[in-house]
């Protein structure tokens, strides 16, 4: 895997895939980031490496959008601007996201015999946490008798 660290941009495919949105037209940027998403979220049987480095880069863009989101700092991510991405978005992305941690997934898998897998789980889940933070337990509450 030509992977130098664990950001969403860290690695040849998603290097490729910020090349990729530089050289489409603004207004089909969306549908390119839209695609990936896809194709993480909603995998055949197995979610190759390929479709989820490109997933987890589409969703980095996602949450940079998002109101709680930080932006992606890579010199291997677009250098041009995005859309503003629908909201609608969110969603796929953590369902994509979701796929990219499953048992189907070769990059969980590349990463869970990788010394940094952990980090990376974390960072991802990370990722996941902005578009759709998990809810935080409640506190019973104490009736008297």
């Amino acid at each position: 895997m030509g992977t130098w660290d664990i950001g969403p941009f860290d690695n040849d495919t998603a290097a490729d895939f910020g090349g990729d949105l530089d050289a489409t037209a603004l207004e089909e940027r969306e549908a390119l980031i839209r695609g990936a998403l896809k194709r993480a979220a909603y995998p055949a049987d197995f979610l190759h490496t390929f479709d989820g480095e490109r997933a987890v880069a589409a969703a980095a863009l996602v949450v940079a959008q998002h109101p709680d989101g930080k932006r992606t700092c890579s010199n291997y991510g677009p250098s041009e601007s995005l859309p503003e991405l629908p909201a609608e978005l969110r969603a796929l992305a953590v369902d994509a996201l979701d796929q990219v941690l499953s048992e189907r997934s070769e990059l969980a898998e590349l990463w869970d015999d990788a010394a940094n897998g952990p980090k990376w789980r974390h960072d991802i889940t990370r990722l996941r946490d902005v578009l759709d933070p998990p809810v935080p337990p409640q506190e019973e509450a104490l009736f008297t008798i």
